[in-house]
């Protein structure tokens, strides 16, 4: 029996414009039916280029709307839980941008929620689909690098010029950085690691503890005093809450340790994510600068050379190529052989399919709502263990039955 489209409604106009190309009829599980945003120019914008898509300004009406399934949440990210929240009580099923909550509070909601209602949420974490991350995860699913012992992810972005409109006023970034002291985007660095861990799996490792640094506050600074003058209050000493660079150190209930940085306001060339991965029979370092390439070492399979300095032979490493024909994602093999994707554009892509299969199934998604919550917690977690200075927070079992009543 065919079924019928996904009737699909994006809430944010501006960074839901990433899903256009996705949505815009080229596959017919999908239907994009509906934009919401605040703003009228941009709801018109987008009627223009789909002509017949409906167009809300009120949030509550698109919930209204019968011929809605679901809503992507690509709108501020202080909104994601409470839209959420509000959209699987109206019948919508959830496909939510990073980072699904701010406040533990919210978290428990969420999950509570998602339980009561039956509907998919799904976290759209498309770092767990890139290309190179799932080639990874098929490598430590398949024992190349023995057990996993150490972890590195890190999201690093110079994204300074998002923090402010064009006369200085902050925008949803700026008063993140302004309002919190904590890992305050957690999900890029966390999200593919933990698919490599298969934290959550029946059985497997979940994370126990979290300790949060952060540098001095002096990039956003500088940055403000030099566009806006001295005389800006984000300008001078103590405006920024958030450093320039957080860190966690995270635990998890079988002893791995997991490094995790965020870092969106330092100065600095392009270079989106960092991770590391190390275990007792391999090791991978993702690329550190445009134009090299990610490496791997295993052993007993790659080369050994002596080194400079004279001596036993050692391990080289390799790049990560060498291994993808091997190990590549029947995902992004088959994306290739239809349409040549690459990218965000490519893991985007596999995010919405996973979506609309988890709702065509019935069944949860790759990504549900208890790795929103283990991985979004760490937002609001760091946050109180960087008031303490340092010292470890526990981690909630999003997943036990009987947990909340005794966090």
């Amino acid at each position: 029996m065919t079924q019928s489209p996904l009737r699909l409604g994006i809430v944010g106009g501006n960074r839901g414009g990433r899903f256009r190309r996705l949505l815009s009829g080229a596959d017919e599980r999908i239907r994009l039916a509906a934009i919401c945003d605040l703003r009228e120019a941009v709801v018109a914008e987008w009627q223009a280029a789909y002509p017949g898509l409906a167009g809300y300004t009120d949030y509550d009406r698109l919930l209204e709307d019968p011929s809605i399934d679901a809503v992507l949440l690509a709108s501020p990210m202080l909104l994601h839980a409470s839209q959420a929240i509000r959209a699987l009580r109206a019948g919508k099923h959830v496909l939510s941008e990073v980072i699904a909550a701010h406040t533990l509070e919210e978290t428990w909601e969420l999950v509570e929620t998602v339980e009561q209602t039956g509907l998919v949420y799904m976290l759209a974490e498309n770092y767990c689909y890139e290309r190179e991350s799932l080639v990874v995860r098929r490598m430590a699913e398949q024992g190349l690098f023995g057990e996993l012992t150490y972890l590195e992810g890190g999201y690093i972005h110079d994204l300074r010029h998002a923090v402010h409109a064009p006369d200085g006023s902050l925008t949803w970034r700026g008063e993140l950085h302004r309002d919190y002291d904590g890992l305050n985007y957690p999900t890029h660095s966390i999200g593919p690691i933990a698919k490599w861990l298969g934290l959550g799996k029946p059985g497997g490792d979940r994370l126990a503890t979290i300790s949060a640094f952060t540098s001095p506050s002096r990039s956003l600074q500088r940055y403000y005093r030099d566009k806006f003058g001295a005389g800006h209050p984000a300008a001078r000493d103590g405006y920024w809450r958030q450093g320039d660079s957080a860190v966690a150190q995270l635990v998890t209930e079988r002893g791995v340790l997991v490094t995790l940085r965020v870092d969106w306001t330092s100065a600095r060339p392009h270079n989106m994510h960092q991770y590391a991965l190390q275990g007792t029979e391999g090791a991978y370092v993702s690329r550190r600068h445009d134009g090299e390439s990610d490496l791997v070492w295993i052993h007993g399979r790659s080369p050994m050379e002596p080194p400079p300095w004279g001596g036993e032979p050692e391990g080289r490493w390799e790049p990560l190529e060498k291994y993808r024909e091997r190990y590549d994602s029947p995902l992004w093999r088959r994306l290739e052989e239809e349409a040549g994707e690459g990218g965000h554009g490519g893991s985007n892509r596999l995010v919405v399919e996973e979506f609309a299969a988890a709702i065509r199934d019935r069944r949860a998604p790759a990504i549900d709502v208890y790795d929103a919550a283990e991985w979004s917690c760490i937002f609001p977690l760091s946050v109180v263990s960087r008031e303490q200075g340092g010292a470890p927070v526990a981690v909630p079992d999003f997943r036990r039955k009987d947990r909340r009543d005794e966090e």
